[in-house]
């Protein structure tokens, strides 16, 4: 189910999804349908270590994950601002400044999606 959200011109593509396996994935199918196996093989990685260790975390962290993953790509100007960042930092060197400043940027852009998450 997705939330009352709307999608609007230069804004987001689809509205936010829940926090539920089965939102994030319809949502993801949406705006990044290459990204659904991992996603599948995430959540069994996810279900299987909260079995092992009894706790929730690996859930809660998987469902975290996959709702800044959705953000981030169903905002077309969040979603250019990754492309561009993870392209710099994958063909720069190292050791220069503008693949740290890369680096940055993916940060940035998970915050920016991460506070956006926030204000549900």
């Amino acid at each position: 189910m997705m939330t009352a959200q709307h999608a609007r011109p230069g804004g987001p593509g689809i509205a936010r999804p829940e926090r539920t396996p089965a939102a994030l994935r319809c949502a993801l199918a949406q705006v990044a349908p290459h990204r659904l196996a991992e996603m599948e093989r995430d959540k069994d990685e996810a279900i299987a270590l909260a079995a092992a260790t009894d706790r929730l975390g690996p859930i809660v962290q998987f469902l975290e994950t996959w709702a800044v993953a959705v953000e981030i790509a169903r905002n077309p100007a969040l979603a250019a601002r990754l492309r561009a960042a993870e392209h710099a930092a994958r063909t720069i060197d190292r050791n220069a400044p503008v693949w740290r400043a890369a680096m940055d940027e993916i940060h940035a852009v998970h915050a920016a999606a991460r506070q956006s998450l926030g204000r549900e």
